[in-house]
């Protein structure tokens, strides 16, 4: 059981580094972007530490095809949420009806 949650909660932590890698940096367009850049790899490095492993174990339990596709679901969750909290962006309904179209997309993945 637990061999089947610790690849998401991996998978969680891993998305929640490479969100602040990739779009933290976007609340400080001022700074030079190399200093961007190294700092987004630097976070970037904690992201792998988390995927690789989550990855390997996850690949035991689900298909790799079952593994990118809770990975993307994670990345959506987590990046909706960075959107609106860090960011201040808001949260459109047409996101809403696209991500319903890729819990679809999740079913028919899952399904045996």
């Amino acid at each position: 059981m637990i061999r089947a949650f610790l690849p998401i909660i991996l998978l969680t932590i891993s998305n929640i580094f490479m969100t602040f890698a990739w779009y933290g940096h976007l609340r400080f367009k001022g700074s030079a972007l190399w200093i961007v850049i190294l700092v987004s790899w630097g976070i970037a490095f904690f992201e792998y530490c988390f995927q690789v492993p989550a990855n390997r174990i996850g690949h035991g339990v689900y298909s790799a095809a079952q593994l990118k596709t809770i990975q993307e679901v994670i990345t959506l969750v987590v990046f909706s949420v960075f959107s609106v909290l860090y960011l201040k962006e808001e949260f459109k309904w047409n996101y809403l009806v696209g991500f319903l179209f890729i819990i679809l997309a999740v079913f028919f993945i899952f399904k045996k």
